[in-house]
């Protein structure tokens, strides 16, 4: 028990000398400083540009570093002025210069983190997880910094995950290190893919099918080197390939499928980002749900209608059903309006003047010219179809068919050509008398009716 008093009372003494007391202070001096150069710079932002997209240039990303790393760097000179003056005080300095190596770990850790977020790319999870990656580098490197790193180890060792085999030590140790495998190929592939996607000779599906295909190969292996460098041998996971085969085979059947019909579709290039599609169980080219491919993942295609709504359609999809790719090889489609008009019409004229409706129309090609056809007699009219090609179906058919439908009819009304409508007429007749006989019911009065279709 004295033992135990006596070392818990050097610990208070020690923590009250004053060159820990004066750390301490330095230490809380430095954090206010921090807080508040880090406050002003946060608000000074925000009040000079509120709503300015992210940008690529140099020079930007330079001062996004500097506002991140000033409220560390003002941290540090407050630190090395607490060393300046404990030494002109003839105090102990140890302990403040080991803080200041604490704070210059984190500078480099938190600009590490920041250029990693660069090179990745502005979507990256490095990017958006900037701080909780810096933080938890620190935590690791200041501990090693202190020294009780080995400590650690000793106490995790100890903790074993499976008896006399695996440890939670191990564990942790084969996360960081697959992580950081993981992460180097990432880097890799993004820039094998910048390089790729800057090749004009290539079409465009190939670049991307290259890019995806670099991207997952470099990460598996990165994967698989990351488990080997971590101290685990790669021959005993046999089992866990084989359960994952029987996964894909079973569970995960319909990504696998979605999988390798993204590939497919990359390689014969059916579909490329650019291309306008259109989903419908129609053919020919009154078909609708127009949208702009935008990207080609793993998984699925992203589409964009004209509305602005983005659609995930699995590749799966796009290789088991039939879809409309107005952009792939020839893109002038020939669009067909039907029109009706009545017996009492000439249908000479009528056919000139749908005609004459396309003749002003700056999206409707002269070569074909537009013709005009008789195609039946129904119950109501006669029925005619103008027949015009377009070019550029990519910016829309419906809004050509909309622009011809209300020519038609101005200049039906002009030409005093009727457009008619299914009627139904019904007539009554007057009922004949029924004689009534002695004896025989009295029968009531029908009225007949006749209906007749005009």
């Amino acid at each position: 028990m004295n033992s135990a008093d006596s070392a818990v009372r050097g610990a208070l003494l020690e923590l009250t000398s004053p060159p820990v007391l004066a750390a301490l202070v330095a230490a809380l001096l430095a954090a206010a400083v921090a807080l508040i150069v880090a406050r002003v710079l946060a608000a000074r932002r925000v009040r000079t540009a509120p709503d300015l997209p992210l940008s690529d240039h140099a020079l930007d990303h330079a001062l996004d570093a500097l506002v991140i790393l000033a409220p560390i760097l003002a941290a540090l000179a407050t630190l090395f002025g607490g060393h300046a003056v404990l030494a002109a005080l003839g105090v102990s300095t140890a302990a403040v210069d080991t803080e200041a190596r604490i704070v210059t770990v984190l500078l480099l850790v938190r600009l590490g983190v920041f250029v990693l977020g660069l090179l990745l790319g502005t979507g990256s999870w490095v990017r958006t997880r900037g701080t909780r990656i810096t933080v938890i580098l620190w935590v690791i490197c200041a501990i090693a910094l202190l020294g009780w790193l080995d400590e650690i180890e000793v106490g995790l060792n100890r903790i074993s995950l499976v008896p006399g085999k695996f440890s939670l030590w191990a564990l942790l140790k084969g996360l960081v290190v697959v992580t950081a495998f993981v992460v180097v190929a990432s880097l890799i592939a993004r820039a094998i893919e910048r390089h790729v996607m800057r090749l004009d000779q290539l079409a465009v599906s190939t670049r991307v099918g290259v890019s995806k295909f670099t991207y997952f190969l470099l990460v598996g292996l990165g994967v698989l080197l990351g488990i080997n460098a971590a101290g685990v041998d790669v021959t005993t996971l046999n089992v866990l390939t084989g359960a994952i085969g029987i996964g894909l085979g079973f569970g995960l059947q319909g990504v696998a499928s979605n999988f390798v019909s993204g590939f497919v579709l990359l390689m014969d290039k059916s579909i490329k980002p650019g291309d306008v599609i259109s989903f419908t169980t129609l053919g020919g080219a009154s078909a609708g749900n127009f949208g702009w491919v935008q990207e080609l993942r793993g998984r699925y295609v992203v589409v964009r209608d004209r509305d602005g709504v983005d659609t995930l359609v699995p590749n799966q999809n796009l290789i088991t059903s039939s879809f409309i790719n107005w952009s792939y090889s020839d893109q002038r489609v020939r669009l067909k309006l039907p029109v009706m008009v009545s017996y009492e019409d000439d249908p000479e004229v009528a056919l000139k003047l749908l005609v004459e409706a396309t003749e002003n129309h700056p999206r409707i090609l002269r070569d074909p010219l537009p013709v005009s056809r008789l195609m039946s007699f129904e119950d109501n009219g006669m029925r005619l179809e103008i027949r015009f090609w377009i070019a550029d179906p990519v910016n829309g058919v419906n809004n050509v068919r909309s622009d011809v439908n209300r020519a038609i009819w101005r200049i039906f009304r002009t030409h005093g050509v009727k457009i008619p409508v299914p009627q139904q007429e019904t007539r009554l007749l007057d009922s004949r008398a029924v004689r009534a006989y002695p004896g025989a019911a009295v029968q009531e009065p029908a009225a007949g009716v006749d209906q007749a279709a005009d």
